[in-house]
């Protein structure tokens, strides 16, 4: 009966341990499966009891249909959501009997990829679904769900409506070769494109806080051996994560948790002490430190309070500075001195003890505001935007700023406006307007079964 082109059907919940898995059927067909399994048509997005049996007429399971007539469903086709135990051998039969009765296993991402397709939703929000999914932290989840309801969108919308806006007032003047822009026209095409510019740049700027929202601030732990790196890790933790000793140097290599502090979600990365004299094993720990070191958002560098400063390694105190370092001084149960370094004046300094736990509400909530602090402000939403965006932006904005300057110039109207004809098209690719096959098809297969 049905193609098998047209009707797909998956599993849209994880069944290990769920009391109900649902099965999610979308297609042309859905209809007519429906009533073949539910014996009538139920009405519209009303859930109803029914006794699913397969096409030998076994009862499988007492389960809850509920159709959605489309475009008024998530892939704006005809749906139809089974609710059945979650037991997976129950699922797995029913979902076997589905393909019997020709559905297909939907591909990965398919039923948002549809509802893409089918209009219901732009390309940025078809990304968010996989953020939502993935959202590891309160700003994440936020940040995501906005996007989803379109506030990305929406700000693509009003770029591309103010350049088409200048690109009509500029190729209105192709047509007569013979005249030039006006002055007066000239001046607000470059004031225009000067706010375009700009806005492009706010958009753009959010895209290192996208990567934390999506990924973890990445929060990297330097010191000496024996500072108590592994300790602090363990105390923000909130247990034994990484072996500790009296012996110096016992982290050889990073080791790396994910924490959720606040509204955000933290990535430690514990590595091995900076020693001044280190052996042959210690030198290869330190060449990853380095490593982290340089990809590091934040720098929680652990001193020993109850020791004199240490001398770090050149390389490390060049990459450190007020801004992407927090000196942690530890140790203060055995020592109320304070670290006293010239080095270090202008960094902020919080004393902790990793064995007692004093310090650390003080530690956290600086942490927090250092994650904060990445924060763009782009008016009521949040907006985060991901390294496909960044790039389509940064396109954008290269072709609005060779636009500027030739208009400056008094290059010919048409090289302009060919120039902003490549900033809209990257504006398009953010919110899909645009037939890039392979690009979609790369984007979905990262999607989970089901979504």
């Amino acid at each position: 009966m049905a193609s098998t082109q047209d009707t797909i059907a998956a599993l849209a919940t994880p069944t290990g341990t769920s009391a109900i898995a649902v099965l999610r059927i979308s297609g042309l067909h859905t209809k007519e499966l429906t009533k073949k399994i539910a014996g009538s048509l139920p009405s519209p997005r009303s859930a109803i009891r029914a006794d699913y049996r397969d096409t030998a007429g076994n009862l499988v399971d007492d389960v809850l249909l509920t159709l959605f007539i489309g475009p008024a469903s998530y892939t704006a086709e005809d749906t139809l959501e089974i609710s059945c135990h979650g037991n997976p051998f129950i699922a797995q039969r029913i979902l076997e009997d589905l393909f019997a009765r020709g559905c297909r296993p939907a591909e990965a991402g398919e039923f948002t990829q549809r509802a893409f397709l089918n209009g219901q939703m732009d390309l940025s929000q078809a990304e968010a679904v996989m953020d939502l999914i993935h959202a590891r932290s309160t700003r994440a989840l936020a940040a995501a769900n906005q996007q989803l309801r379109g506030a990305l969108g929406r700000k693509m919308d009003a770029l591309i409506e103010d350049l088409l806006a200048v690109l009509a007032k500029i190729e209105a003047y192709i047509d007569f070769p013979d005249e030039d822009l006006p002055t007066e026209d000239q001046k607000s095409v470059a004031k225009a494109l000067g706010l375009l510019n700009k806005n492009t740049d706010n958009l753009l700027a959010t895209n290192h806080y996208g990567d934390i929202l999506r990924d973890g601030l990445k929060t990297v732990i330097l010191g000496e051996p024996n500072a108590g790196k592994s300790s602090l890790l363990n105390r923000l933790v909130g247990r034994e994560r990484a072996l500790v000793s009296d012996q110096p140097g016992t982290t050889r290599d990073y080791l790396e948790e994910r924490i959720i502090l606040g509204d955000h979600c933290l990535r430690l990365i514990d590595t091995a002490g900076l020693n001044a004299t280190p052996a042959e094993l210690e030198k290869l720990g330190m060449e990853k430190s380095l490593e982290r070191m340089v990809e590091a958002d934040l720098i929680l560098l652990v001193l020993d309070q109850s020791k004199a400063s240490p001398e770090l390694p050149k390389t490390v105190r060049q990459h450190l500075n007020k801004d992407n370092t927090l000196i942690v001084a530890n140790k203060s149960d055995l020592t109320s001195d304070a670290v006293s370094s010239p080095e270090f004046n202008d960094f902020k300094t919080i004393a902790t003890s990793a064995l007692t736990g004093e310090g650390f509400d003080e530690l956290q909530i600086a942490l927090q505001n250092r994650a904060d602090a990445f924060h763009v402000e782009l008016g009521d939403d949040l907006i985060a935007i991901n390294a496909r965006h960044a790039d389509a932006l940064a396109r954008a904005s290269t072709c609005l700023e060779q636009a500027t300057a030739q208009l400056k110039s008094g290059d010919p109207i048409e090289l302009i406006a060919s120039e902003l004809r490549g900033s809209l098209a990257a504006y398009g690719e953010i919110s899909g307007k645009i037939d890039n096959e392979r690009m979609l098809d790369h984007l979905f297969s990262s999607f989970c079964i089901g979504k």
